[in-house]
């Protein structure tokens, strides 16, 4: 059994799976290292492999495999080439259509907690002003604790909603910063470095309080969408609770409240 290393990317597996798809190599006989851990003392070649001609990879494979390899499991890239060895060598190239099929489901799940990871980040991330460039562009910051390794893969959807101003996004595991042109993307830092609140936060707390709706709370809901782990970073959680005890009387009042009558308009032209 052979070590292979690898960045910790999905790019950087594919090229060694790639190759060791080319030459046939039995996925009991891989270790897979992405620097996490201790390091292997012996390494693999791919280089001295065997030639061949690498087996094509089915289409539906690659949406799979770029949210798995963003997954934490550390038994990831071992299950991504099992499943390509499957449905190459193994003949198995529907093999993503069986749904019952242990590794599938397994794969599926893990794409599952990406996924939602992801919407969190869309969901959570809150910025806070840092200064503004003598070009006039505003700069922002914001610090966020995934689950996954989704920083990469979530950063352009902040670029092209955000465009207008340059911002950084910081976590323990990479960060990722936009000038208005390009992302960047470098590694994580400590929780110390996440921003302190600034003269938009009191803007924030108005406007969640001015759309909290007490005839519509449902608590448990509420924080299986906006998870207590997330609150400390969120600028409106401090509202949260004492929201949550005013409801009851905020939605008597709105029921006893008189109905309000509108005037009819008169028709045009009298």
């Amino acid at each position: 059994m052979n070590t292979y290393s690898i960045d910790p990317c999905f790019a950087s597996w594919r090229t060694a799976a790639r190759r060791l798809l080319s030459a046939r190599i039995d996925p009991q006989d891989i270790l897979w290292y992405d620097g996490s851990g201790t390091p292997p003392l012996f390494s693999g070649d791919l280089d001295g492999l065997p030639p061949g001609e690498a087996p094509r990879i089915p289409r539906a494979f690659f949406p799979l495999a770029e949210m798995v390899a963003c997954h934490r499991d550390p038994l990831r890239w071992s299950l991504l080439y099992q499943t390509a060895y499957r449905m190459t060598i193994g003949g198995k190239s529907r093999l993503l259509d069986q749904a019952a099929d242990p590794l599938v489901r397994t794969l599926n799940q893990r794409a599952k907690a990406v996924s939602r990871d992801r919407h969190k980040m869309k969901a959570f991330v809150r910025f806070r002003k840092m200064g503004e460039l003598d070009s006039g562009r505003e700069q922002f910051s914001a610090w966020f604790e995934p689950e996954h390794h989704i920083v990469e893969l979530t950063a352009p959807f902040f670029a092209k909603r955000f465009a207008s101003f340059d911002w950084s996004i910081m976590t323990p595991d990479r960060c990722a910063h936009w000038n208005g042109r390009e992302l960047r993307f470098t590694d994580g830092v400590p929780a110390s470095e996440a921003p302190t609140e600034d003269a938009l936060e009191e803007f924030w707390k108005t406007y969640y309080s001015s759309i909290f709706n007490p005839a519509r709370l449902k608590l448990n809901a509420m924080q299986s969408e906006m998870p207590k782990k997330y609150w400390k970073n969120l600028p409106e959680a401090e509202l949260i609770n004492d929201l949550v005890k005013q409801a009851q009387a905020r939605t008597h009042g709105m029921i006893s409240r008189p109905p309000t009558v509108k005037t009819p308009r008169p028709p045009s032209g009298s």
